[in-house]
């Protein structure tokens, strides 16, 4: 079968094309999958990069979207012909985080899903949103339930709040409709005029071009009338956190989930404390977690941005249209 491992020390002309042994047929407790799709996500970024160096030959991409061939013994959960998509913690199952590190998320501890075939332990997937194709069922597995468990899970986001969302990648685009599904206000920043037209179109109730107004956090309380915004998806980290806290009103919510700005900075504990805000890092969710994001996906209808899918052999070049930055939502491969 095909796959791309990546050749150490990383690097966008290391990633290879191989051919692969076949998986064979599942154990006890796993289940054969012939894998449709994968999204990109800025983790995937930095290990394909060598910024998150991983082991040579290591089949990169946490996303796993596709088929369910055949089930070992033991599994009922899943039958030949489910469409099923990957978790990215695959032993948190349930209850409060445990994990700090990627030892076990695929495409980074272990081999990922740029390849056809995988056999892996049932409990490692979740059924995919019915009527999804299976790219957009890949976008959920770390961005989606970023959004999700951000907003919903540690947010306990309710129908009139104020959310504020960084910029327009993937785990914001999904706050974005997460945040609309649940019958809240919504206020968007991005660099770009033309990308804040589309998230109003999405439904943003307001926008902020942050480089126009340097002062965004401000401006954004200011729309609420002073108050602040009950939740910020913070995606930018250090360069972006003091707006942040200056947006989000006094007990609200601020998720840390990015450092698109960088791994370390100085954070205004002063005006933290002031606000007496919940400042909480995150990195995505447990399969139970997903499995109510499913749900709620079934309920509402509501369907992922993708933004452009590439064919996996060409996994370099949909890595470097994420890196110029250009996008809205998410990116694919299909294969």
């Amino acid at each position: 079968m095909k796959g791309i491992v990546l050749r150490s020390p990383g690097g966008l002309d290391r990633l290879e094309s191989v051919e692969m042994p076949d998986p064979g047929q599942p154990g006890p407790g796993e289940i054969r999958v012939r894998v449709h799709a994968s999204s990109l996500n800025y983790h995937d970024y930095g290990v394909v990069t060598g910024r998150m160096p991983a082991a040579d030959g290591r089949v990169p991409m946490s996303d796993g979207a596709g088929v369910v061939e055949a089930v070992g013994g033991g599994v009922t959960e899943f039958a030949a012909g489910d469409a099923v998509v990957s978790c990215f913690f695959p032993t948190w199952q349930d209850g409060p985080a445990t994990i700090g590190d990627f030892k076990s998320t695929p495409g980074d501890g272990i081999d990922g899903y740029a390849c056809e075939t995988v056999v892996r332990p049932a409990s490692w997937f979740t059924s995919s949103p019915k009527g999804y194709s299976h790219a957009e069922a890949a976008t959920l597995t770390t961005a989606g339930l970023t959004a999700w468990r951000a907003l919903v899970v540690d947010g306990g986001l309710k129908a009139g709040d104020v959310v504020l969302v960084l910029g327009t990648g993937g785990v914001s685009i999904f706050a974005l409709q997460y945040a609309k599904m649940m019958g809240a206000t919504v206020i968007v920043t991005s660099s770009s005029d033309e990308k804040l037209g589309r998230a109003r179109s999405l439904g943003a109730d307001h926008t902020i071009n942050y480089r126009q107004h340097e002062d965004w956090g401000v401006r954004a309380r200011d729309w609420t009338g002073g108050r602040g915004v009950d939740h910020v998806v913070e995606v930018g980290g250090p360069g972006t956190l003091a707006q942040s806290i200056n947006a989000v009103r006094v007990g609200g919510h601020i998720s840390l989930i990015g450092v698109l700005t960088g791994r370390a900075g100085e954070v205004p504990t002063a005006a933290l404390m002031a606000k007496q805000a919940r400042l909480q890092g995150l990195i995505v969710g447990s399969r139970r977690h997903q499995r109510e994001l499913v749900r709620a996906i079934e309920a509402t209808g509501t369907r992922p941005v993708i933004d452009r899918s590439f064919p996996l052999a060409e996994i370099a070049d949909a890595f470097r249209h994420q890196e110029a930055g250009r996008h809205f939502g998410k990116i694919c491969l299909e294969y």
